[in-house]
């Protein structure tokens, strides 16, 4: 998987405020964008499962479930585990019925080879990789999207159906009315090749607001 150096991301953020001269500012005053920066602390399979747990669930409550189902994993979370536990001892642990069955198909899929999750970022096509994991049920775009971005350093990703992505652009570019997704889906066609990283500074100008360091 390709890590990105502190200097390369100098020189892309470099070319993002030439792209759009409205993200400058920003990149000035707020960190760095760190998207590939870091070796990921979990597997692929890993990362997918707890961004499937964090499906519509404030952070807290995602990590107190993701806590609960390393315990039930016994200190680690892999496909074998996880098909072995039952519906009823994910249902216990705050797991839904739907998230269950998407994560089981997960897992199925690792165990069979019939996507070879925890090898995908090999695969270089960013879409052959979203047709891969969207394929699987009950795991949708934002989901690969946010895999594809925080987990696999992906740089050309566009989440717009995210509406922190959404506020962020129109923070950024002062807009009164609210930028809605389709349209945001097209102003992304001039962002090419660096739509991660627009992104992650559409977070960082939401954070920003909030009064975040980070």
């Amino acid at each position: 998987m390709a890590i990105h150096s502190a200097q390369k991301m100098r020189r892309i953020v470099a070319q993002v405020a030439t792209i759009d001269p409205k993200f400058a500012g920003l990149i000035e005053r707020r960190p760095l964008c760190t998207l590939g920066k870091f070796e990921p602390t979990e597997t692929h399979f890993q990362s997918l499962v707890s961004s499937v747990i964090s499906q519509q669930l404030a952070t807290k409550a995602a990590a107190t479930i993701h806590e609960r189902l390393v315990k039930l994993c016994k200190g680690e979370i892999t496909p074998r585990k996880l098909v072995n536990l039952s519906d009823e001892q994910l249902r216990e642990i705050g797991v839904s019925g739907a998230k269950s069955r998407t994560i089981k198909g997960i897992s199925n899929a690792a165990l069979d080879k019939t996507i070879p999750i925890n090898e995908i970022d090999q695969i270089h096509d960013d879409q052959e990789i979203y047709d891969a994991l969207t394929s699987l049920w009950g795991v949708g775009r934002w989901t690969v999207e946010m895999f594809m971005m925080f987990q696999l350093g992906r740089l050309d990703i566009w989440p717009t159906g995210d509406l922190a992505v959404r506020r962020g652009w129109d923070i950024i570019h002062k807009n009164k009315d609210e930028i809605d997704a389709k349209k945001l889906d097209l102003k992304g066609e001039k962002l090419r090749p660096y739509r991660s990283v627009f992104a992650w500074y559409c977070y960082q100008a939401v954070h920003e607001t909030r009064g975040l360091d980070y």
